[in-house]
């Protein structure tokens, strides 16, 4: 061999997965350790040539990442002989997949595996950054018209976390809005890689790049930090672009939403300016305010007003948190910098559960997809209308298809698909093209493999990071945003609340740490709780795994369960079959929550003064707001309590003033019902 291939030697097997998939790298692997690999060659130019056993020529060119490859068998992209060809030239060069220093960098020994079953020590992480790539190699790499809408994104200004190597992971990973882009080949900006379809992927390896860039100013030593990229272009003139979306807000205040029929017409003007303005949770705040009006003047079960009055103080609370005095960052607190929905061309998704609810109209089935390169959970959302004499549950529920494939298995199995498309609030949606396969195969619920994002260890430093975060009416609008992977190592203790019909089951981990699982029983659900239990107890083989929502409380970690890996299987509660009947030991009974109590009854009163109106409320409305701020002050919370005192003297002087004391409650009493 005349040169080396630096490149192709450093991607390791994590690497070439990402790059093609697990099946092909498999099969290729099985030919190169059966001597039927290819006839390996190296031209000076460092073009890798290989000719097969079954006559099929196969040319990598210098610098060309795989899918860029010339293969006679005319697969599209990276084929099976493409990856035979790397896997021998590596086993030739005596070095598969260690770091690379850079082009034309030496090959370097194979480890040499240790006696007994102790595996090879992992090769040293190499300390290099994707920012050190200059402006114009992205412009080649990409070409100038990607480039030019990568530089308008950066113009708007996005949020960005990036990760530096490491040992669990040494490719540079940054988590953009849209996608997530590795950088597996060290110095090779070619070999970038992101799960986004062509039309963006471009865009987001440019972005990532500047991501580094500021990461590299701000902090060089942090293994992950998050960094805000660009922005300076935006102008806010000491506003937020939310002051006619605040004015519609004011008006169903004031009006009410029994009476906001007319308000049709302002909200689709308001829509248009934030959608064109790209301010994207306030948009998805307004849409959702929209559909509660909706779902009222329907009659629709699905109509809240305490949803209605939340939608209300999310707006201002956005406004506030980027004009006041402590400004928060725009592209976290707007989503300046989300697409609405991004494409993916080949993602590679595990399930973690379902989540069913219903009303007497129709069904839903949330299903929670792990997405294993990013660290986040996607959420596939699908909803069904209840025919007229008919009751769906859980059970038939999982048998109905969705993208081509049933609910069961989807929440409990791995999907690989081509036809999926990520929104800004972390929902996908699967399409159903022939052209674009979708697989979905069983999960032995081998969650352990997950990141670390993901997977939780260590409850007591999970709560240390729930505490941290900004209160929830600031942060980016994504679904499953407490959704994690609890690793457990004891299951303590079951209990059943007759009174509540909730089961509640405290989990530990391999440090102490307890959280506690608890669900409550559903109609849609019949055979949940028995299914949780049983699952909790062992009965199908020791629990490893739970996986849910989680929240915090004054009484630590509370977990809303999807499912349960157990060994060798996964348990999704909500899609079991059963009626709830089984032996459910009693518990003890829950210590009555004042603190809670007293917030609730006053959110309740907010919640009816939106839903009423400011000028339609009774004339008793200020002393039953009064007798709520006295029960708050009872309980040790005088700020809030004083909150309500306001309002309630505002409705005896001026309507139209009612807003600002309003939202300073609302918001005032929603902060403190998350946090306690």
């Amino acid at each position: 061999m005349t040169a080396t291939r630096a490149d192709l030697l450093a991607l390791t097997p994590d690497a070439l997965a990402a790059l093609t998939n697990r099946g092909l790298l498999k099969r290729a692997a099985k030919a190169v350790d059966a001597g039927d690999g290819p006839v390996v060659g190296v031209e000076p130019d460092g073009t890798l040539t290989g000719e097969h056993p079954d006559g099929v020529r196969t040319r990598i060119g210098p610098g060309a990442a795989l899918d860029a490859a010339d293969c006679d068998c005319g697969a599209p992209g990276a084929c099976r002989h493409v990856l035979t060809l790397v896997l021998a030239y590596q086993a030739a060069a005596g070095s598969p997949a260690g770091p690379a220093a850079g082009p034309g960098a030496p090959p370097t020994p194979a480890p040499t595996a240790p006696a007994g079953d102790v595996p090879p020590a992992a090769p040293a992480v190499l300390d290099w950054s994707p920012g050190t790539f200059g402006d114009d190699e992205i412009e080649a790499l990409i070409g100038s018209r990607a480039l030019a809408l990568a530089r308008r994104t950066h113009r708007r200004g996005f949020s960005a976390l990036v990760r530096r190597p490491g040992a669990a992971d040494p490719a540079p990973l940054v988590e953009l809005p849209s996608c997530t882009v590795r950088f597996l080949v060290p110095h090779q900006l070619g070999y970038a890689h992101t799960a986004a379809a062509p039309g963006a992927h471009q865009e987001a390896v440019a972005l990532a790049v500047w991501a580094c860039r500021v990461a590299d100013e701000t902090a060089p030593g942090a293994p992950e930090i998050r960094v805000e990229v660009g922005g300076g272009a935006v102008v806010s003139a000491g506003g937020s672009g939310l002051e006619a979306a605040l004015d519609l807000a004011d008006e169903v205040l004031l009006e009410g939403a029994v009476n906001s029929a007319g308000l049709a017409g302002a909200f689709a003007v308001v829509r248009r300016d934030l959608e064109a303005a790209n301010l994207r949770w306030p948009l998805l705040a307004l849409d959702d305010l929209a559909g509660q009006l909706t779902a009222y003047r329907e009659r629709s079960a699905h109509y809240h007003p305490e949803r209605v009055a939340d939608l209300l103080a999310e707006l201002h609370a956005r406004h506030r948190a980027v004009t006041g005095a402590a400004t928060g960052p725009r592209t976290r607190v707007l989503g300046t910098e989300e697409a609405a929905e991004t494409p993916l061309r080949r993602v590679r998704l595990t399930g973690l559960g379902c989540r069913i609810t219903g009303t007497a109209e129709d069904r839903t089935a949330e299903v929670f997809l792990a997405q294993a390169d990013s660290a986040t959970v996607l959420v596939l959302r699908h909803r069904w209308p209840v025919a007229e004499g008919t009751d769906p549950t859980g059970p038939e529920l999982a048998g109905r298809r969705v993208g081509g494939s049933t609910v069961g298995a989807l929440a409990a199995g791995n999907l690989v698909t081509e036809s999926a498309a990520r929104s800004a609030a972390h929902r996908v949606r699967l399409a159903t093209r022939r052209i674009a396969a979708t697989t979905v195969s069983p999960s032995s619920g081998g969650w352990r493999s997950l990141p670390d994002g993901l997977v939780v260890r260590d409850l007591a430093g999970l709560a240390a990071t729930l505490e941290a975060l900004p209160p929830r009416l600031i942060r980016p609008r994504v679904d499953a945003e407490a959704f994690r992977v609890v690793e457990i190592a004891e299951v303590r203790g079951i209990g059943y609340r007759p009174g509540d019909q909730r089961l509640d089951a405290v989990v530990a981990d391999a440090a102490g740490g307890t959280a506690t699982v608890s669900a409550v029983h559903r109609g849609v659900c019949p055979g949940a709780l028995d299914a949780l239990a049983g699952a909790l107890r062992g009965e199908r083989g020791r629990p490893r795994f739970v996986s849910g929502a989680v929240h915090r409380t004054r009484g630590g970690l509370v977990v809303a369960p999807a499912a349960v890996a157990v060994e060798g299987a996964v348990v999704v509660p909500d899609l079991a079959e059963g009626d709830d009947r089984g032996h459910l030991a009693a518990g003890t009974d829950a210590r009555v929550d004042e603190l809670g109590a007293a917030v609730d009854a006053a959110l309740g009163l907010l919640a009816e003064l939106a839903h009423r109106g400011v000028r339609h409320l009774p004339p008793t409305f200020p002393q039953r707001l009064r007798a709520a701020g006295r029960v708050l002050a009872g309980v040790g919370l005088r700020r809030s309590a004083d909150a309500v005192e306001e309002v309630a003297a505002g409705l005896g002087v001026d309507p139209a003033a009612v807003s600002g004391p309003w939202v300073d409650a609302q918001i005032r009493l929603s902060v403190t019902a998350d946090r306690r």
